[in-house]
């Protein structure tokens, strides 16, 4: 026969007493938690977004007789690219990025839109011929669609303003390109570069000074240039400024 071990009562109580707050504390973190509802798939994300727009633009000037013998810009439709321009008696390019401030683009793209320019087969050029001033190239390629429309001269208000905010831009780039290049090389030569970008934007022919404030910051307090530089610098960051 198998004897039964009894338990002690004492010690069965004990086990009651720690078992009941045990499997009541379990039953709170089990009733804690809301019950689990399946995530919804996460929407593919190309499917909100709309598709990039690949129109590429493009500039171009040619004065053989300029100091500035030819330039070119090209750029997407967020305003990024590069400049590419040659200065008389030199053969080879010298190649920059160029970013269009937004307010710049603003302007441009207002430009583009009221020339209708893939829709419109209209001739820009002047009855009057310049071509001594130069010749313009204006350019658009969606993908589908692509022209370019070359003039000396416009009558055309939008085609005219549209060549010389491109003109500003280069302006301004390749200005920003000389300085660079002066500060590390002829750092004397800094004060007439800035004689000029005053110059420029009392014409109001830069295209967007406040991409300038970097630069002018830094040239500021650059002391390997001379002095009348970086008072010449503090004084176009307040005009900026104003």
């Amino acid at each position: 026969m198998v004897r039964l071990r009894t338990i002690p009562f004492s010690a069965a109580l004990l086990l009651v007493l720690v078992a009941v707050p045990s499997a009541a504390q379990n039953s709170v973190k089990r009733n804690d938690r809301p019950p689990e509802t399946a995530s919804p798939a996460p929407e593919r994300r190309e499917n909100n977004q709309k598709p990039a727009d690949q129109t590429r633009y493009s500039y171009e000037f040619k004065q053989p007789q300029f100091l500035i013998t030819h330039i070119v810009i090209e750029h997407d439709a967020a305003g990024h690219g590069k400049i590419s321009f040659e200065r008389k008696g030199e053969e080879t390019p010298i190649d920059e990025p160029v970013e269009l401030s937004a307010t710049a683009w603003a302007r441009i793209l207002g430009l583009w839109k009221d020339l209708r320019f893939l829709d419109s087969n209209e001739n820009y050029q002047a009855p009057k011929n310049f071509a001594h001033l130069g010749i313009y190239w204006i350019g658009m390629d969606d993908g589908k669609r692509k022209r370019t429309a070359e003039f000396n001269w416009s009558n055309n208000k939008s085609a005219w303003g549209l060549a010389m905010e491109y003109r500003h831009v280069a302006d301004q780039a390749i200005l920003i390109f000389n300085l660079n290049v002066a500060r590390e090389l002829q750092p004397l030569n800094v004060p007439q570069f800035l004689n000029e970008m005053e110059m420029l934007m009392t014409r109001n022919e830069l295209s967007d000074p406040k991409q300038l404030v970097p630069l002018l910051t830094d040239l500021r307090t650059d002391e390997h240039i001379p002095l009348l530089a970086r008072n010449q610098a503090d004084r176009i960051l307040k005009k900026i400024a104003k």
